[in-house]
Parts: C-alpha cells; structure tokens; sequence
C-alpha cells in the first residue's frame, strides 16, 4: 500500500480498477531525455533497481524501465541537434492527442513535437504551458502508461513549479480539464482534480522562480528511505539539492543525478 497526497493506495487495485484508457489529464507516464542513455540507466538502475527493455525510437534510442517486471518509466537519448534541459518529463493522457494539441495552441500554449506515431505504442505531443513548463501528451494503444505508481521505485507524484498558479491553472482547466483546489500549507499552491480525485498540484513560488531556473514539471519517486537514498546518489555521482526533511506530505529530499535532471525522492508520511 502507498499514501499518495492523504489518500491510501494499493496500485494493483488501482491499476485493475482503471478504465482501459486512463481519464484525460492524468499523469500516466514520465520520461528524461538524457545525453548519455547509458549512464543514466546505470546509474538509475543501481538507484531503483530498474531492468530496462527497449522502446519506441522515433525520438532516438529509448528504454521503458521496468521494476519487479512492471513498466513505470522511459529514459531515451536527447535527439542530435536539440538542447533542452535534462529532466524528467511528465505525460498527461490524451483521448485524442491531434485534438488536444490543437487546443494547447488555441489556450496560449506551444507544440513542440509531435503529434506523432510511437510505433504501436501509442501516439505522443511534446508541448508548453503559457508559463514555460514542458509536458508531454500521450495517447496510449499497446502501452496504456506505467503499470505501478506509489510504490517504492515508481512515481509518486508530480508538481508543476511556476511563478504563480493564477497564470497557468486557467491553461490546464481548459485543455485537460482540471479543477483546481487550494492548499492551505502554502501561499500560493493548489492540488490538480480529475473529479474529486487528486492528480498533480502547482505551487507558484514568485521571483524565487528565478534561483530555480524557469517554470518547470517536477516529479517525485517513492523510497523506503530518503535518507538512505540521498546517501545512495552521491555515491553514483549525483548530487543534494536539498537535504531530507520532515514535511506535510512525508519525508523528502531533492537530488539531481549526474547529468543533472532533478527530482525528489519521498517516503509518504501514512499518517497522512
């Protein structure tokens, strides 16, 4: 079992109980797109004790990673020639990812890639929020996203990070149709709702933007022990961005790995 933001989570349950297509607007995958694939599924290999198969490779060389044989994630080879920052990217489901696509375009947002085929796998859009953030689209056929979350090794959670909610909630209410909850442990942070249920949050968190680079999806992993882990990193040649602690949603800590793709590790507090 896992507690994912208070609610308690079995993730066979969860996954049994899914529609066939996950819900639009449910994170349902998480990809990086590292310069070295080889080191990075090393080093997250040792980390989460992920098995890697390969995948699709319309955008390059691609690897789905799999824990205890279950896909929870993909890491491929940044394409010749493109130079977006290292880090892990959040996908959001799609019914239509064409129709989707167009309305990012009509809300303000960008389409960087896509839309386009990824194999048999399903079909995907790389996209931009008015902030800034890239996200992705996925419109799943063979591979419906990852098949455990909230488990140790696999998604937890993810957060979108951004100058101030106001400027992005009303984008995402239009063209995922999220409704937005606020949160009162923070000024300006709300909780993403698919119905009553939680899917991500945005925290907007000011000119501190800045010390963070530009508006961003974060995405954090489950542990056992973040302590342990953050440990564990450093050993692999990461790096601490901020040290664990004890906070609302459990304990956490902040890492990079050694291309420099950030996330956060968190033991779900289940007292929750």
């Amino acid at each position: 079992m896992s507690v994912v933001r208070g609610q308690t989570v079995d993730p066979r349950t969860e996954r049994e109980g899914r529609p066939e297509r996950p819900v639009p607007g449910t994170p349902c995958w998480v990809s990086l797109m590292a310069d070295d694939l080889a080191a990075s599924k090393e080093f997250y290999g040792r980390l989460f004790g992920w098995e890697f198969l390969p995948g699709p490779e319309q955008l390059g060389p691609y690897a789905r990673a799999l824990l205890d044989g279950q896909v929870v994630a993909g890491i491929g080879r940044m394409p010749v020639g493109q130079a977006p920052p290292v880090a892990w990217t959040p996908y959001l489901a799609a019914d239509d990812v064409d129709e989707t696509a167009s309305t990012v375009r009509h809300c303000g947002g960008t389409v960087g890639v896509g839309p386009l085929d990824a194999e048999e796998a399903g079909r995907l859009a790389l996209a931009t929020d008015p902030s800034g953030a890239i996200f992705g689209i996925w419109q799943g056929r063979e591979h419906r996203g990852a098949a455990v979350e909230g488990v140790p090794g696999s998604v937890l959670w993810n957060e979108l990070v951004t100058r101030d909610t106001a400027g992005v909630l009303p984008f995402y209410r239009a063209v995922f149709g999220f409704e937005a909850e606020r949160e009162e442990a923070a000024d300006d942070a709300a909780t993403l709702l698919l119905g009553e249920r939680p899917a991500a949050s945005v925290l907007g968190v000011g000119q501190a933007l800045g010390e963070l680079g530009a508006a961003h999806w974060h995405t954090h992993f489950a542990v056992d022990d973040p302590d342990e882990t953050v440990n564990r990193v450093i050993e692999l040649g990461g790096r601490v961005q901020r040290p664990p602690r004890d906070g609302t949603h459990g304990r956490t800590a902040t890492v990079a790995d050694p291309s420099g793709a950030v996330f956060t590790v968190a033991r779900p507090d289940t007292a929750a």
